[in-house]
């Protein structure tokens, strides 16, 4: 029997998509096969080297005997667990499934058809996503280098702009706007306009000068700041994020967050992951330590590298003679090393690695040492 769909007929009427739909392509998510190999070392998703705390994976397995029971709505506990350890106020917290679809929330919430979703040059990829299927317009500024460019942003602001999304630390390159520069941008940004903080890389920062963005959430009407579990917390798997928002933005965007957008289980291991801060404490230190290590062995072999403070780095291959990024990824997969390619806004010859384990990196510097040299 055949597996294939009936076509209609040219000319027979089939349900239409809103306007802009079929002008979007799915997001693309990182590599994890490479043919031939049965466990390559996947650095292409920016997923934790070291997994979820011994904790967070008990209070999973605990969460299993009452599968049979809707989750919190409410998402009581996560909420309560989140603002003990950041000294939040329980009340501004909202949790879904991954920061991805809180900011979608938000989009949704406040941007519609004719309005603009600005954001800079690099991007978290799903917002222009989640803009156009609301019928906004997309409005890019020029990034300053390797970071953010605040000044382009609050050149491109307009009567129209509706919200402004930004990736703190950013991504591909990881880094980040110091404290001063986020109020800045703020200081710009009409009331009326939402300021989205994205903190998906907010635990891997060290410097002092950082500030995800909580202060100012709790200081102003319209800055929201999202944070998630998939990534220094190991937990991407079970896709769980959280926002903290003035009451009056997370009041209305409670109004269309579905009741059970958060598992049980997610939000049991989130809420031991969260509390055990020994454990994440292991994991900054192990990211920090490889960070320093990999930037300067790839600075020794010419390669430019990021200054990055998240869980990755970016590797610009457009100054090496007779080297490019497409022919360094080609001789990573070879050795059975998955990195991603440029990602959204980067028009340069540039690769995105993600810190590993000691052997993987180790694995990763060893192949891109003999890619310099030419050896096979």
């Amino acid at each position: 029997m055949s597996s294939k769909r009936p076509q209609p007929a040219p000319g027979v009427a089939a349900p239409r998509p809103l306007p802009g739909i079929l002008e979007l392509a799915p997001y693309r998510q990182g590599a994890s096969e490479i043919a031939g190999r049965a466990a390559p070392i996947k650095l292409s998703s920016n997923e934790s080297a070291l997994g979820p705390s011994p904790a967070a994976l008990e209070a999973y397995h605990a969460a299993a005997r009452a599968l049979n029971r809707y989750p919190d709505g409410s998402q009581r506990e996560l909420r309560a667990a989140i603002a003990e350890v950041h000294g939040l106020d329980p009340g501004r917290i909202f949790c879904g499934n991954g920061s991805a679809e809180l900011i979608g929330l938000l989009i949704k919430t406040f941007v519609g058809p004719g309005d603009e979703l600005l954001l800079p040059q690099s991007h978290f990829e799903m917002c222009p996503i989640y803009g156009k299927a609301q019928g906004a317009r997309i409005v890019l500024a020029p990034d300053a280098g390797d970071k953010v460019g605040v000044d382009a942003l609050l050149a491109a602001i307009t009567p129209r702009t509706r919200l402004i999304a930004v990736a703190n630390p950013s991504n591909p390159t990881g880094t980040y706007l110091a404290r001063d520069e986020v109020e800045r941008l703020h200081a710009g940004v009409p009331a009326e306009v939402v300021l989205l903080l994205d903190g998906a890389y907010a635990e891997f920062v060290t410097g002092e000068d950082y500030d995800p963005g909580t202060g100012l959430v709790e200081r102003t009407t319209n800055a929201v700041m999202t944070r998630t579990f998939s990534k220094a917390y190991g937990l991407a798997g079970l896709r769980i994020g959280w926002a903290y928002a003035p009451p009056g933005i997370a009041e209305v965007v409670q109004r269309i967050r579905v009741p059970f957008n958060a598992s049980s289980a997610a939000m049991a291991a989130a809420a031991a992951a969260v509390r055990d801060a020994d454990y994440l404490a292991g994991v900054r230190a192990h990211n920090r330590r490889w960070l320093d290590r990999i930037g300067e062995r790839l600075r020794a072999l010419g390669l430019p590298v990021s200054d990055s403070s998240a869980n990755f780095y970016l590797i610009d291959f457009s100054a090496l003679p007779g080297r490019s990024a497409a022919a360094a990824d080609a001789f990573l997969k070879a050795r059975g090393i998955l990195a991603r390619p440029a990602a959204a806004g980067c028009a340069r010859e540039v690769l995105r690695i993600t810190v590993g384990t000691d052997a993987e990196n180790e694995a990763v510097l060893d192949a891109l040492s003999d890619y310099v040299s030419g050896r096979e």
